[in-house]
């Protein structure tokens, strides 16, 4: 049975930062492993991923040189480093996971497969 548990979101002021964390258990280590995002009436958007494992990293240019995804296979932890935050990085964010993902769907929510349950990060002026 796959789970992914996010933890770490809150309320932070404009130029701050926050570490997310995503428990994964259920799949591989070399599966990929992505952050979403939703902000009301919203979709669900691509913020970042690891490709298969940690071979390649994939970033939405909105959130390049700001944010960072790194995985701890450790501890079966997928983290979401957030720098320099700003009121339009308010929303859910939400960890996903799979394992048969091709390159070219990495930014479509629709094409993973198992996701978290999400966190609220907000983000003030």
């Amino acid at each position: 049975q796959v789970q992914l548990v996010e933890s770490g979101g809150g309320l932070v002021h404009t130029g701050g930062s926050l570490r997310l964390s995503c428990a994964v258990s259920g799949v591989s280590s070399r599966s990929s492993v992505g952050w979403f995002r939703q902000a009301p009436g919203t979709g669900r958007d691509f913020v970042a991923a690891l490709f298969r494992g940690a071979s390649n990293t994939y970033y939405a240019d909105s959130v390049k040189g700001r944010f960072t995804i790194s995985r701890d296979n450790t501890k079966s932890t997928v983290y979401l480093q957030m720098n320099s935050l700003r009121p339009e990085d308010t929303a859910v964010y939400y960890c996903a996971a799979d394992s048969r993902l091709i390159q070219s769907s990495i930014a479509t929510a629709t094409q993973w497969s198992y996701w978290g349950q999400g966190t609220q990060v907000t983000v003030s002026s």
